[in-house]
């Protein structure tokens, strides 16, 4: 039986209805909570659930499947209220989930959703969950990718303005990230050969170099010399087309945010989980935010949040 190490999130956010709502699916498994004990219990009395939860200082005290909290910054936090204490408090659950993980005493991580505005106006350095991690376990390379049944998205640059993105593609980075995405899809996920499409920066892949160059001064060397490993990858690839071509890849590789993200979750809609490639533990986490402006209604969906903790289970 796996344990299952899950930090709250923005306790002002929905992540205490969604797991509260998923009860069932969690008293299932050795599923253990870092967060506050008030608001998971406010929030189970809201909306009239019963939420059994046995209160613990490590998870070696957890043997059998059922629910955990090791309770943490425990205070009265109002839904739909962010602060600075709430930012403070998603940092303190998150980083006794890690040490407990990074020790071992867990097999897995699930981040519920956090605040990038919050957390840092608590004095946490880091934009959001991922450099923190790569950082606080010694990963020199990572790669953000969003998935579902149906597809696999990775990110070259991840959360920066998109004027930044074109100075922040490099050979250099598209090869390394694309040797590690291989590398994970043959280890985590069992894909003996795996299929590898790559897109273009510039619409229509720059269309020969007529609108924009990347594609053959920075994407396409990269994709030679990957290819000279015996990486199975695409030319640069137009975006505006090659979601149309999902079943024949294992993964897409997108050059931003917007470009990969958009089309998997008009594919994936409420089933999408985000999972850090190149961590030494496994990470996933639901693929939406905190949802401050419906917090405490009763109307989060956790859908996502399952797909998260599956995806946890099936790859520790």
């Amino acid at each position: 039986m796996k344990k299952l190490a899950i930090s709250l999130g923005d306790p002002s956010g929905i992540s205490p209805e969604i797991l509260v709502k998923s009860k069932n699916f969690l008293k299932e498994n050795i599923s253990i909570i870092y967060g506050s004990k008030k608001i998971i219990e406010k929030t189970a009395k809201d909306l009239n659930i019963d939420f059994p939860i046995k209160e613990i200082k490590s998870p070696d005290e957890a043997d059998e499947k059922g629910i955990y909290l090791v309770n943490l910054y425990d205070k009265d936090f109002k839904a739909g209220k962010p602060d600075k204490g709430t930012g403070k408090a998603s940092v303190i659950y998150l980083e006794h989930a890690v040490k407990d993980v990074l020790d071992k005493k867990a097999d897995a991580l699930i981040t519920l959703p956090i605040s990038k505005e919050y957390i840092m106006m608590s004095g946490f350095k880091y934009a959001g969950h991922t450099d923190y991690l790569a950082e606080i376990s010694n990963s020199s390379e990572y790669s953000m990718v969003l998935m579902c049944e149906k597809l696999k998205v990775a990110l070259i640059t991840t959360h920066i303005p998109l004027k930044d993105v074109p100075e922040n593609i490099t050979k250099e980075k598209i090869i390394s990230k694309t040797r590690l995405i291989n590398g994970e899809l043959k280890h985590k996920f069992k894909i003996k050969n795996p299929k590898i499409a790559i897109l273009g920066l510039n619409p229509h892949a720059g269309d020969g170099g007529n609108i924009g160059t990347e594609e053959i001064e920075i994407i396409k060397p990269a994709v030679e010399k990957l290819r000279g490993e015996g990486i199975i990858i695409t030319d640069p690839l137009s975006a505006d087309t090659a979601f149309n071509r999902y079943e024949e890849f294992d993964i897409y590789i997108a050059m931003y945010h917007d470009q990969g993200l958009i089309p998997l979750k008009l594919l994936c809609f409420k089933k999408a989980v985000n999972i850090t490639f190149g961590l030494p533990f496994i990470r996933t986490s639901p693929d939406h935010g905190t949802g401050f402006d419906i917090a405490g209604k009763g109307i989060a969906d956790n859908s996502s949040f399952i797909e998260a903790v599956k995806v946890a289970l099936k790859l520790s």
